[in-house]
């Protein structure tokens, strides 16, 4: 492994810039246990550590109620005081803990953006990590010695590292299982009640869903040929622009194989893409709602089997997992060109975990903190555990091969179960540990078997834009740009799809994405791939 920066800050050391409780309030933070040379499970007594985390509503509101933290503390003999919150008073507490110097000695489930890390880290509230990575942490440097990628990811321009990460590999390269999120999905029932082929141009498309408005499959004028969420990431049709160059994906950004970064919606190519949207628009084939409605009204017309075709991530959220719909392949555009493009999408959250400077007992926490990286136990703390008399599984512990297996949910939504038992934060699966730490979950291995077979060998990007650590000052330019740019975009293409003005307005509008700081905002993002790209090799 890559030799990790010692540069862990004297105020870490000290708390010097602590503004405590005041009066004879408990603190926030937990006292100086004076303890070093520590192994688990401790001898000593009432040792506890006062952590801040966030929890679905699924969830208990007390994290001790979960079998993993039951376990987790006869492993250790840590006792851990939660302040759990849900929702966005997860955000307001965590920031106002900050704020007023009354912090935790850790936040799990941190969800700050870079640019707090770097803000907390440059006022004193969170501490660098690298001398507590070095020396406690055995687990998560295994993982780094093997995936050496993530040290670069986790690494801020100023050669330290303020937050423990969220690691889930499955399938690499073209091949993982974030390379397309939105899929699209097709009433396979309807083509052969009609005696249709499935599609593989765009003019067979069109020709499709004009055959599921005419013969009204569902019945009553309910059919709807096509759905999507427009501008949503799973939901958007941004996948059938790929017949048409570079395609489209939810960041709308590419990098070319020249390792040239562009952005999607300034492509000639979005032309063609745009209007072909138009024409289905015009033919009364999309969805009315489909530029104005949300997920829950998404769902419940999936459910009451209006759509012909629509796009998400896994089917089973919206028409069940049945063979009603099946995956649509990509398609050849007019001229014959079929790309998928790739998504920048990957397993990775920076930010999951942060210890505060009001931490006295950092050899403790760092110690516990590891404990969550042991395969076994990130495989539980992701997906969810075994041997639970109350709650249903999602694992079975087999004890000769020393692996956990995931059992079959029988028509639970592995989602909903997840929430309910797992506990997130910083962990690392990694995909050497399918077949000896644990099995992959039956949805995964169904999508990513998926993403092989249809989509992978029609990829022609080499790579992906890369988890970027951008400096503040970078940060702070590619905000004050976005701010503008991408609303201006978005706004765009679901105007274009409904009046088919693109071609018209498309002089202007390359214009105006300029005035907005389209060539600054390339100019950075190339800037840091180029760094990312170079370190890595």
């Amino acid at each position: 492994m890559k030799k990790i920066v010692k540069t862990l800050s004297a105020f870490a050391i000290g708390g010097a810039l602590l503004v405590g409780c005041g009066g004879n309030e408990e603190k926030t933070w937990s006292p100086d246990y004076e303890l070093s040379d520590i192994s688990f499970p401790l001898e000593e007594e009432g040792i506890s550590l006062k952590i801040m985390t966030s929890s679905s509503t699924l969830a208990p509101d007390d994290p001790n109620e979960k079998l993993i933290y039951q376990r987790l503390e006869e492993k250790t003999g840590v006792q851990i005081e939660w302040r759990n919150f849900t929702g966005e008073t997860f955000g307001e507490r965590r920031n106002l803990a900050m704020a007023t110097g009354e912090m935790p000695d850790a936040i799990k489930n941190a969800a700050f953006s870079d640019y707090e890390l770097l803000n907390l880290a440059e006022d004193g509230a969170i501490i660098a990590l690298n001398d507590l990575i070095e020396n406690y942490m055995p687990n998560l440097q295994a993982v780094l010695e093997q995936a050496p990628e993530y040290l670069g990811m986790m690494t801020a321009p100023d050669g330290n590292i303020y937050a423990f990460p969220w690691i889930e590999e499955l399938g690499e390269g073209r091949e993982s299982i974030h390379s397309v999120d939105n899929f699209p999905w097709i009433n396979v029932e309807w083509l052969d009640q009609l005696g249709l082929d499935m599609p593989t141009t765009t003019d067979e498309l069109k020709d499709v869903l004009i055959a599921f408005r005419d013969n009204d499959p569902a019945g009553n004028g309910q059919t709807i040929p096509m759905s999507f969420i427009i501008n949503d990431g799973g939901q958007d049709p941004g996948f059938l622009f790929g017949s048409f160059g570079l395609g489209d994906n939810w960041d709308r950004t590419v990098v070319t194989n020249d390792g040239e970064v562009l952005l999607t919606a300034a492509d000639e190519g979005y032309i063609d893409a745009i209007n072909f949207m138009n024409e289905l628009y015009e033919e009364r084939l999309i969805d009315i709602e489909a530029f104005e409605h949300d997920w829950p009204a998404y769902v419940a017309k999936g459910q009451e089997g209006r759509y012909g075709m629509y796009f998400t991530w896994d089917k089973a959220n919206i028409t069940g997992m049945n063979d009603t719909f099946d995956l649509m392949p990509p398609l050849y555009g007019p001229d014959g060109h079929k790309n998928v493009t790739r998504t920048n999408g990957m397993g990775f959250d920076r930010s999951r975990m942060v210890i505060t400077s009001a931490n006295q007992n950092l050899e403790l926490t760092a110690k516990w903190i590891d404990q969550l990286y042991d395969p076994h136990q990130s495989v539980q703390n992701n997906w969810g555990t075994f041997g639970d008399d109350e709650l249903q599984n999602i694992f079975e512990w087999d004890e000769s091969a020393q692996m956990l297996r995931h059992l079959d949910l029988e028509g639970t939504a592995p989602v909903e179960l997840r929430e309910k038992t797992s506990v997130g934060g910083p962990l690392a699966i990694l995909d050497s540990y399918y077949g000896t730490v644990t099995t992959k979950p039956d949805d995964a291995a169904w999508r990513l078997g998926l993403m092989e077979k249809v989509m992978v060998p029609h990829m022609q990007a080499d790579n992906i834009y890369p988890r970027v650590f951008f400096d503040k000052e970078e940060l702070d330019r590619l905000a004050t740009i976005e701010a503008d740019l991408i609303p201006y975009v978005n706004r765009k293409r679901a105007e274009w799809i409904s009046n088919g003005r693109v071609e018209e307005e498309w002089a202007d509008y390359l214009i105006e994405l300029d005035r907005l700081g389209l060539q600054e905002w390339l100019e950075i993002k190339q800037a840091g791939y180029d760094r990312a790209t170079t370190d890595k090799d």
